[in-house]
């Protein structure tokens, strides 16, 4: 049995950033991480803003912390950071929650650049009720992903386990006796053998987004109320829009913009983005089969990579982002990921994405860190 101070289970950002700051600390860290690779579902699997704000015109709490944090992400992830596009918000003129006059408000309130356009030749006014100029950036999640997946292999005092699964998890007084079932690909590169590992923690911390009812479970602590839907962000490219990006809202809309420094754009839609949805509190599918271990409602898959992902929507989400530009402004469309994405019930009615970390048992010690916007990574800090 192996003792650590900490044991972290999920490998994307979140999981990633904790391990570091811990282990910064002088902590020795477990990261656990149920697939073969870090960073290979929501972490990768998004449009890439750097939330200003902008996005939650009526979460005022959301668009607060995407705010604060801003500056910070961006100072030290500045190689991984796109700044050199121009953004555009709109409101379109049928069916917004948002007028312009309260997007101006709401801006001013926030103190972030918000300034209106009367014309352009690439936009559709036709369409829009207005049209403003922003300053947002875009940052590269698959550059990220090696900067991260590097920076916790090479550090000191942080012990990675891939295509690692907690069995178990029992109390023994202050600490916390973890069973870990782990798959370790042979010497020979034949099927990879099935590893038994036990850890003993005072403190665990559950970063794994869709899967955190079901660890939470595992240390009989409550669940949270999520929703989770299935999402597809499209890839396309634009001659005449490359170097742009135009966010429609506030309501059944999309966005359009640079997927960091790829050269690529990122394509999302409220409409058709979200391909299933489950009020389940574990992401329950009926995509999902009982004869396949790599993706259940317990331990959720990689999307992109299943056989049974929905049929894209990329060509459905053109026609509705179509509407906003001028004819002489083609898409194409080259592939798609998809993913499962996580919010809590409560947020339904303001469509806000607040991080929630929070300390579930005190002894031992479980925190359950839940977010869905990467650059409130470093709220961690605040209560770890």
């Amino acid at each position: 049995m192996e003792r650590f101070d900490y044991v972290v289970i999920g490998g994307g950002i979140f999981g990633c950033y904790a391990a570091l700051y811990l282990a910064g600390k002088g902590a020795r860290v477990a990261l656990l991480e149920k697939e073969a690779h870090l960073f290979q579902k929501a972490s990768l699997v998004n449009q890439a803003r750097l939330h200003g704000g902008y996005h939650y015109p009526r979460s005022l709490a959301t668009a607060a912390l995407s705010d604060e944090h801003k500056e910070r992400f961006t100072a030290e992830h500045r190689r991984f950071v796109n700044f050199s596009f121009e953004k555009f918000y709109a409101i379109d003129r049928f069916g917004s929650f948002t007028d312009p006059s309260q997007f101006e408000r709401f801006c001013a309130y926030l103190d972030i650049r918000c300034e209106r356009v009367s014309e352009h030749p690439l936009f559709n006014f036709n369409r829009l009720e207005a049209l403003f100029r922003t300053e947002e950036f875009s940052f590269d999640p698959v550059l990220l992903k090696e900067y991260y997946t590097n920076k916790v292999e090479h550090a000191k005092g942080i012990e990675v386990f891939k295509n690692a699964l907690i069995q178990k998890a029992s109390p023994d007084g202050k600490e916390w006796v973890l069973e870990i079932k782990s798959n370790i690909p042979s010497l020979a590169g034949k099927t990879p053998a099935a590893s038994s590992l036990k850890f003993q923690t005072p403190v665990v911390v559950n970063a794994t987004y869709a899967a955190t009812n079901a660890v939470n479970r595992l240390f009989g602590a409550n669940d949270l109320a999520l929703t989770h839907e299935i999402a597809e962000i499209a890839f396309v490219t634009s001659p005449l829009f490359n170097g742009k990006g135009l966010t429609v809202m506030d309501g059944p809309f999309g966005s359009v913009m640079p997927y960091g420094l790829s050269g690529l754009l990122s394509l999302s839609s409220v409409a058709y983005t979200h391909h299933k949805i489950s009020y389940d509190n574990l992401p329950r599918f009926d995509c999902q089969t009982e004869t396949d271990p790599d993706c259940r409602p317990e331990a959720p898959g990689i999307c992109t990579n299943c056989p049974r992902r929905p049929v894209s929507n990329a060509y459905k989400m053109l026609a509705q982002m179509r509407q906003y530009f001028n004819e002489s402004v083609q898409f194409e469309h080259l592939f798609s990921y998809f993913t499962i994405k996580s919010k809590l019930k409560a947020n339904y009615i303001d469509d806000g994405r607040p991080t929630e970390i929070s300390m579930l048992r005190p002894e031992p010690r479980l925190y359950c860190l839940f977010a869905g916007k990467i650059n409130s990574i470093y709220e961690v800090e605040k209560i770890l």
